[in-house]
């Protein structure tokens, strides 16, 4: 059977079986996605991160699902009905779907009414007019009469030979199949409100009369419309078409009656059978597939939310950092006051405080007085600025002062402080700071996020970073999983420094636990500094495994080996030697020295235990050491004068943020205190297909104004600086375009004009911003 998983995982991902199984076979010794990755390329013929990750999310479910055909296997042996052609069907099933189907027949259950109607005798009168519908029902059922078992007319003995027929109709494992395909296929999702609920559950109003596609529903308005079901306003269900009706015939009545050989001919039982079909359609199989379907349409909406938070969490964590600078952190608020911090260029706290230069108080004077002591005592190079409350105002503050004194050669910087609450409050923050205010941890942590922003998120947990879509409505055990597996992902590919990490940062680190960071940091604060990657073994339960997994993510700048500040793993380090030697030179000049190292040809350092792309990767470390993969430090410039919705007019051209990436396009903050939204309409001249192709969290972006609703907190935004807002853009939409939901489908969701793309005759175009804007900003406001 591990065969057949190793055999079906490299069919999906394109990759040799071998691959697969090498892969799992680390994955099952302990060895950690990022380890397996980088130090193990050639045992995996050099999967990547991503692959491995795909690989891991496969092997569990299909594992799965080999536990639980064993168990029914065992189950329907144990009952005395496994035949051969069931065996045979079982070990064929594809999908957990399949062997519940397969199953459902044998599966325990109460006691049916066509149990009872067997145990009463009724079977043979149930295949009899299957078998043969020339047979009169009423005369036929005359025979099977059983007092005893409640069987006293032939009415009460056809109602359990319908059953019988019924039941055995809507276990068909085929036919279930058939009509579950067919219904996913062309079946209509109807959502309707519930009678009552109009002025309670108005912010579902968009989905009060809805109908659309079931297979082009996207994620969020999925998830929107099961939790307005969930919350009482809404009934969803599948249906042919919009206005459809419950006396008229559906069409899986007749794919039913084709299936097990029931047809209209005249005779005497084929009136009967043909309402057993009805039956059984409306009352068995119905409801059954459509909680199938619908539990499926779940399933499928959360893995993409969870793919989009993923994807934002991803930007997040790998946004540039400021650097190593002192840096003063503020926590803007108008009656409580700024909440000020400065810490050092390793994130040391050296002073703490409050100013009031805001409304109500307006302190300016003194606040500015404060300000400028701490900058000019500790040599403050940058000033992080949290973006809720009071930020503007406080921006603006900031901005007065160092327009007043720019010998200070210090930096203003608007920071997403999403989160920091959340760590202020935390536990580790209170044994970080036990002496602070949790409002000065806030602003503690706003600095530090501009040094370093996956140092500091990663004591945050992941789902309140606040970059996700519905993330509360998803499977939390599911969303839990993905998410640590970003951070891991994360925080490998950049490294950790073991001198100056923190805890939850350390924790991180392929092959690390929460107790074993916490171990290092003990030691590291009883002994001092780390002067080589081998004196982690000292580490109380630092073993060899551990050390094996964790030591090339482990980073110890300016110690013994130089090789201990790079990504080179120890178990490699005879390469680095040998290159030396041969070359007659030290290992310390071969660091940076990238003219040398271009020149070497990999293949003369490879040997039985280290491969081509090991050396490849170890010359590549050695030219940039330590090289950070995350992008330049860049930062957005809010326009003056632009501080809230109100200050905003049509046409304008603003700087701004990305501070989150959905499946409809992108949130942008402009300085205003709320987000706009670009629609994936409006963030290129050409058709986008997903936002992430062109933007993602953290990006700098320039936006146009296009619309502005002040009462409702809405701002349409477009990064296609040509548009222009105002009726004529709007119109101009419309006259190019024909209806279409969010996500570009031609489908009977919420309609808005199109703009079809520079394409001739493209189907799937992006509708035009001005149109889209407001459906698609109600729906994205739902999830967030």
């Amino acid at each position: 059977m591990n065969n057949s998983i190793s055999r079906r995982i490299a069919e999906e991902l394109a990759v040799r079986e071998a691959q697969v199984e090498a892969a799992i076979g680390l994955l099952d010794e302990g060895s950690t996605v990022p380890f397996i990755a980088r130090y193990r390329k050639e045992v995996t013929g050099a999967l990547d991160d991503t692959q491995l990750r795909q690989l891991e999310e496969r092997l569990h479910y299909l594992r799965e699902m080999e536990e639980r055909r064993t168990s029914i296997l065992a189950s329907i042996e144990e009952q005395g009905k496994l035949t051969p052609e069931l065996k045979t069907a079982l070990l064929a099933a594809d999908s957990k779907q399949r062997l519940e189907d397969l199953y459902l027949p044998y599966k325990q259950k109460r006691r049916t009414k066509a149990q009872i109607a067997r145990e009463a005798g009724l079977e043979p009168l149930a295949l009899g007019l299957l078998q043969d519908p020339t047979q009169d029902p009423e005369t036929l059922a005359g025979q099977f009469l059983n007092p005893d078992a409640g069987i006293e007319d032939a009415k009460a003995a056809l109602d359990g030979a319908r059953q019988i027929l019924m039941e055995n109709f809507a276990e068909d494992a085929d036919l279930l199949a058939r009509l579950r395909s067919f219904l996913a296929e062309n079946a209509l999702l109807a959502a309707r409100v519930t009678e009552g609920m109009e002025n309670d559950g108005a912010k579902f109003r968009d989905y009060f009369e809805h109908t659309e596609a079931l297979s082009g529903v996207p994620s969020h308005r999925a998830l929107a419309m099961f939790r307005g079901r969930r919350e009482g306003v809404l009934n969803l269900s599948l249906v042919m078409h919009a206005e459809e009706s419950p006396t008229e015939t559906h069409p899986c009545e007749a794919m039913v009656a084709q299936h097990v050989g029931i047809e209209d001919c005249g005779r005497a039982a084929d009136g009967w059978l043909r309402d057993t079909v009805r039956w059984t359609w409306r009352v068995k199989l119905l409801t059954h597939l459509q909680t199938d379907l619908l539990g499926t349409l779940r399933e499928q909406a959360e893995e993409e939310a969870i793919r989009v938070f993923a994807s934002n969490l991803k930007d997040l964590l790998l946004a540039a950092p400021a650097g190593h600078k002192a840096t003063i952190g503020l926590d803007p608020g108008l009656r409580t006051g700024v909440k000020v911090a400065v810490i050092d260029a390793t994130g040391k706290v050296l002073d703490h405080g409050a100013i009031f230069p805001n409304p109500p108080q307006k302190k300016v004077q003194e606040a500015e007085a404060v300000l400028l002591k701490m900058i000019r005592e500790h040599g403050v190079e940058l000033i992080a600025i949290g973006n809720g409350t009071a930020s503007r105002e406080t921006d603006r503050f900031v901005g007065d002062l160092l327009k007043a004194h720019p010998e200070l050669n210090c930096r203003k910087v608007m920071v997403n402080e999403a989160g920091a609450s959340v760590y202020s409050a935390s536990e580790f923050a209170a044994k970080e700071f036990p002496d602070l205010d949790v409002t000065i941890r806030g602003a503690i942590s706003i600095a530090r996020r501009l040094q370093d922003p996956l140092a500091e998120l990663v004591k945050i947990e992941p789902k309140s970073i606040g970059v996700g879509q519905y993330q509360h409505d998803v499977s939390q055990v599911q969303l839990a999983r993905q998410l640590d597996a970003v951070v891991e992902d994360c925080v490998n590919a950049v490294g950790v420094d073991v001198n100056t990490a923190s805890a939850p940062l350390l924790a991180r680190v392929s092959g690390l636990s929460q107790s074993i960071a916490g171990n290092i940091v003990a030691l590291r604060d009883e002994q001092g500094r780390f002067a080589d990657r081998q004196a982690l073994l000292k580490v109380s339960r630092f073993g060899d495994k551990t050390f094996e997994q964790a030591a090339g993510f482990l980073r110890i700048q300016g110690g013994d080996n130089p090789l201990d500040a790079s990504s080179v793993h120890p178990e490699s380090y005879g390469v680095v030697q040998n290159i030396a030697a041969r070359q007659g030179r030290e290992v310390s000049s071969l660091v940076g020295d990238g003219k040398f190292l271009r020149g070497l040809d990999p293949a003369d350092y490879t040997s039985e235990s280290v491969g081509l792309p090991t050396v490849k990767d170890i010359i590549a470390e050695l030219e940039k050491p330590g090289r950070d993969p995350r992008p330049e430090f860049k930062m957005a410039s809010f326009a003056d004068g632009v501080e809230k919705i109100s200050d905003l007019r049509p046409d304008m051209v603003l700087e701004g943020t990305v501070t989150n990436v959905t499946n409809f396009g992108a949130f942008v903050d402009i300085g205003v205190h709320q987000d706009g939204l670009v629609h994936i309409s409006a963030l290129s001249e050409k058709f986008v297909k997903d936002p992430r192709e062109v933007v993602k969290a953290g990006d700098i972006v320039k936006v146009k104004v296009m619309e502005v609703d002040e009462p409702r907190k809405r701002i349409g935004l477009s990064m296609r600086l040509s548009d222009s807002a105002g009726e004529e853009g709007a119109q101009r939409g419309s006259r190019r375009g024909g209806e279409r939901g969010e996500g570009g489908r031609r489908d009977g969701g919420s309609r808005s004009g199109g703009k079809p793309p520079r394409q001739p005759k493209r189907q799937d175009s992006n509708p035009p911003a001005n149109n889209a804007f407001a459906a698609a900003f109600a729906n994205a406001r739902k999830g967030r």
